[in-house]
C-alpha cells in the first residue's frame, strides 16, 4: 500500500505562512496570482518562500534546488529512482483565476513510463493542482476507502488534476491515476521531440475540472511540482519555471 504515497501530495505538510499578520489572502483586483516566482530568487536561496519539500515513506528524495538555467532562476529537479515533491498551500478561486501558466524543460523522458500502469507511473515533470473537495460529497465506498488510506498517509486529496510529461501517450489523453482514481492525469507533453527545450503552457484548470468531473470546481488549495522515477527505476532531470494563475482576459496563448 505504500505506493499510494506518490499520489498523496498534501498528506504530510501543513504550511503556515504569515503575510501582513495573517494568512495569505486572494486579492481579486490583480490580474495575475503568482504561485511560484522562482525567477525572483537567487541561487544562494535554499528554496522559494512558501514552498516546502514533501517526502514519502520508504522513498528516496528527489533533489530540488534553485539554479540559473538559460538566463533565468528556476527550480532544478534531479531524480535517481526517487519520488518527492515541492508543495505550496494556497487558496485560489478557479472561476476568478481559471488559467494556470507555467514552463518547464526536461533533459530526458523515461523509457518505461506508462500513464496506464503502476509500474510506469513516473514522469520527468508534472504540476499537481489539488482542490478543496468535501469528503462528504464522495460515495460511501470512496469515503470508506479514502478513510482507510488516510489511516496510513494522512490528509489524502479528494480531487486533484495532474499535468504531466508522458513518455508515449498522446497529448490530450486524460486518464485516472493507476494508483488512485481520485487523481486525474492530463498529458500536456509526450515523447522526446521537445526534450532539452523550454516549453510554456496555459491551461484552463476551471474548464478541465468541469470536463473531467462534470461539476463546478471548488477552490484550489494546493499546487505541487514533482519529478519521480521510483516505479521505473530510472533517472530524470527537469527544470521548472515560474507558475502563476491568471484571469481569462490575460490569456496570451490561443
Amino acid at each position: 500500500m505504500k505506493n499510494y504515497s506518490k499520489v498523496i501530495l498534501m498528506s504530510c505538510i501543513v504550511l503556515i505562512f504569515v503575510l501582513s499578520g495573517g494568512l495569505a489572502a486572494l486579492n481579486n483586483d490583480r490580474p495575475i496570482f503568482y504561485i511560484g516566482s522562482f525567477s525572483t530568487y537567487s541561487v544562494e536561496d535554499e528554496l522559494p518562500d512558501l514552498w516546502e519539500p514533501l517526502s514519502f515513506r520508504g522513498k528516496s528524495d528527489t533533489a530540488y534546488r534553485l539554479e540559473e538555467k538559460d538566463g533565468n532562476i528556476v527550480i532544478k529537479a534531479v531524480s535517481e529512482q526517487s519520488a518527492s515533491g515541492l508543495i505550496r498551500r494556497v487558496e485560489i478561486d478557479p472561476e476568478e483565476y481559471p488559467v494556470m501558466r507555467w514552463s518547464w524543460r526536461v533533459e530526458n523522458i523515461l523509457e518505461k513510463g506508462d500513464v496506464t500502469e503502476k509500474s510506469g507511473d513516473d514522469y520527468p515533470a508534472r504540476v499537481y493542482v489539488i482542490f478543496d473537495y468535501d469528503i462528504g460529497n464522495l460515495s460511501w465506498w470512496d469515503r470508506t476507502r479514502l478513510r482507510a488510506i488516510r489511516t496510513f498517509y494522512g490528509d489524502v486529496p479528494t480531487r486533484a488534476i495532474n499535468y504531466i510529461w508522458e513518455s508515449s501517450a498522446e497529448v490530450g489523453t486524460i486518464v485516472e491515476n493507476p494508483y488512485s482514481d481520485l487523481v486525474m492525469m492530463v498529458v500536456v507533453e509526450s515523447g522526446e521531440e521537445n526534450v532539452g527545450t523550454w516549453i510554456e503552457y496555459e491551461r484552463n484548470v476551471y474548464v478541465d475540472y468541469k470536463e473531467i468531473y462534470g461539476k463546478e470546481p471548488p477552490n484550489i488549495n494546493g499546487i505541487a511540482i514533482m519529478t519521480d522515477t521510483d516505479d521505473t527505476g530510472e533517472s530524470a532531470v527537469a527544470y521548472y519555471g515560474d507558475i502563476k494563475f491568471i484571469r481569462e482576459d490575460q490569456v496570451t496563448m490561443k
